[in-house]
């Protein structure tokens, strides 16, 4: 504190005393052409100072903000420090939050809560906060864009609770003429960016959980993420664990399955968790839109999946948004969110390792008997827990996943929830799998 208030005295000081000169010196100028130019010019000289301490005044604002959140972070053992993360301010040593992988129940997680101009941010911190373990293993960062007051009132309402930090670059983004209409998108692609390089390169975290400001969690959030966080780090084959499942309506899922867990090829977003080698991978090529859309791509997802629940650990109360209300009211109002917590961290989930995930899963869907999918519709498949019923093209799984309810999208070829061009979803109790022929060749991106 005693730095940063001699700093800005001396500012002020010299502002001061640099105004003092500027006036004697014009109280004593000498007239005629020359010392009106000499004046203009001294006058120009004055005015880019001004514009230099403004700067600097900026830059300590950052500063003491910057401070502010390395002090309300944990203390970590020498020994649990890292490489000095890239970007990190001048003379402030910042100890790498995250302790070996190798405790999952030691990990910092901080939770980074993407908001712009919905007061209603209030439910999703709420619930963030209800729910909380701990507030030194799960810190949550309020990242802000829009520069919405109200909004930004209501996230500093909550205090030392939580840390908020508000996106510097309000200005218009570019957009080709056709993409005019989607002006919304390019800024939420360009908060993202600004936000994790804050996370991940700034404040030094090693992983992180992205929470949208329209999300509510259940009450085992946090357990689900402190379980799964170690299979990424062991399973290259995955890249993210999502909160999110997009059948998750009650009558698509086994509602007494809430610790069922399953691999995805297609990317949930909506409370999801990554590494941030993973951000360090996406980052040098981030888009300037669409980036939920662009990270679907083939190029960006490597063959790669995320684990996702069977019953979703977030839910989305926001109807108002970019997306204009798009599927909220014939779907995701409907979300069940999971009410019966599940201790996570004392399962063993080395079951969701693709060495160990991928043969029980083929032995499932392909050992499971086949039916058309009007005679599972009526109750006409005999005996069994589990039936299958086959596509061959894009428009017959549409027409399946449309009779079925279940969302008939495809992003890149691939299908929501999908695993192995496989949609689970469960029907009066039964678990159906609605797949490709067993000789499958992978996924067409030309279906979308």
């Amino acid at each position: 504190m005693p730095r940063k208030v001699s700093v800005a005295a001396w500012g002020a000081a010299l502002f001061i005393s640099w105004n003092a000169i500027l006036l004697l010196y014009l109280m004593s100028r000498p007239k005629g052409p020359d010392a009106t130019d000499l004046t203009q010019h001294v006058i120009r000289l004055a005015e880019e100072a001004e514009t230099e301490l403004g700067k600097q005044k900026e830059l300590l604002q950052q500063i003491h903000h910057y401070s502010g959140l390395l002090k309300n972070r944990p203390a970590l053992p020498n020994a649990a420090r890292g490489p000095e993360p890239p970007q990190k301010p001048a003379n402030v040593s910042i100890p790498s939050p995250t302790p070996p992988a190798s405790d999952p129940q030691s990990v910092v997680i901080p939770v980074v809560v993407i908001a712009c101009d919905r007061p209603s941010v209030r439910k999703c911190l709420d619930s963030l906060l209800k729910y909380r373990p701990s507030a030194e293993q799960f810190p949550i960062i309020v990242s802000q864009d829009c520069g919405h007051a109200e909004t930004s009132r209501v996230i500093d309402s909550y205090g030392d609770a939580i840390s908020h930090i508000n996106q510097p670059d309000l200005s218009e983004v570019h957009a080709p003429p056709e993409h005019r209409k989607f002006q919304g998108y390019y800024k939420i692609s360009r908060h993202y960016r600004w936000a994790l390089n804050q996370v991940f390169r700034v404040l030094g975290y090693k992983v992180a959980i992205i929470v949208e400001d329209d999300l509510e969690v259940a009450p085992d959030f946090y357990e689900y993420f402190q379980a799964t966080y170690p299979l990424l780090r062991k399973d290259s084959t995955l890249w993210c664990v999502s909160a999110w499942n997009d059948n998750g309506k009650e009558n698509l899922v086994d509602v007494n399955g809430n610790s069922i867990l399953h691999r995805s090829d297609f990317f949930p977003g909506l409370g999801w968790l990554l590494l941030r080698e993973l951000w360090e991978e996406l980052e040098p090529k981030w888009p300037a839109s669409f980036w939920d859309d662009w990270v679907r791509r083939p190029e960006q997802r490597l063959d790669r999946a995320c684990v996702r629940p069977e019953l979703p650990r977030t839910r989305t109360f926001g109807r108002k948004g970019v997306s204009q209300g798009q599927f909220f009211d014939q779907h995701l109002r409907f979300i069940k969110l999971n009410q019966d917590p599940v201790a996570f961290t004392k399962a063993d989930l080395s079951y969701l390792l693709k060495e160990n995930y991928d043969p029980w899963f083929t032995g499932q869907v392909y050992d499971a008997p086949k039916a058309r999918a009007e005679e599972v519709m009526h109750g006409q498949v005999p005996g069994g827990r589990t039936v299958r019923v086959e596509y061959t093209t894009r428009d017959t799984f549409k027409a399946m996943a449309r009779a079925f309810g279940v969302m008939d999208d495809l992003k890149s070829g691939v299908a929501r929830v999908a695993y192995k061009g496989v949609v689970t979803f469960t029907h009066r109790g039964r678990r159906v799998f609605l797949a490709p022929p067993k000789d499958w060749a992978g996924y067409d991106p030309s279906w979308s």
